[in-house]
């Protein structure tokens, strides 16, 4: 009976650290940012252009800024970003809003290298 207890101990520890958001590192992040600068960008005078600018991301409602043409699918989600929702939309935009116009799908990065990316997005505040 006590190896029953232990077993589902170690499976509930698995479980948790399986559900723990990753941290991320924002020094890490602006390393993996440079392949997005093909279409977005960040921080002070930051304008929209094949992208849409990303300052202020996290905790933006998608598809909200004047300055950029987004896909229909985008504007009427009615997302509002959030790290984790961020995250999976750089890992699978699709399947976060089918219909997008974003042609990214993480270039293969890991979990840790989005966590990284967002973290460092993260750190950009919206521009008053």
């Amino acid at each position: 009976m006590a190896w029953a207890g232990a077993g589902l101990v170690i499976a509930a520890h698995a479980l948790a650290a399986q559900a723990a958001p990753l941290v991320g590192d924002a020094a890490a992040g602006q390393a993996q940012f440079a392949t997005c600068t093909r279409c977005h960008r960040v921080g002070p005078g930051a304008r929209s252009g094949f992208g849409p600018q990303l300052n202020g991301i996290v905790g933006r409602r998608a598809g909200s800024l004047s300055d950029f043409n987004y896909s229909p699918a985008l504007k009427q989600s009615q997302l509002v970003w959030t790290r984790e929702r961020l995250a999976a939309f750089i890992k699978n935009p699709d399947q976060v809003v089918p219909g997008n116009r974003m042609r990214f799908a993480s270039w293969g990065y890991d979990d840790q290298k989005i966590a990284n990316l967002v973290a460092y997005l993260a750190s950009f505040p919206a521009e008053r």
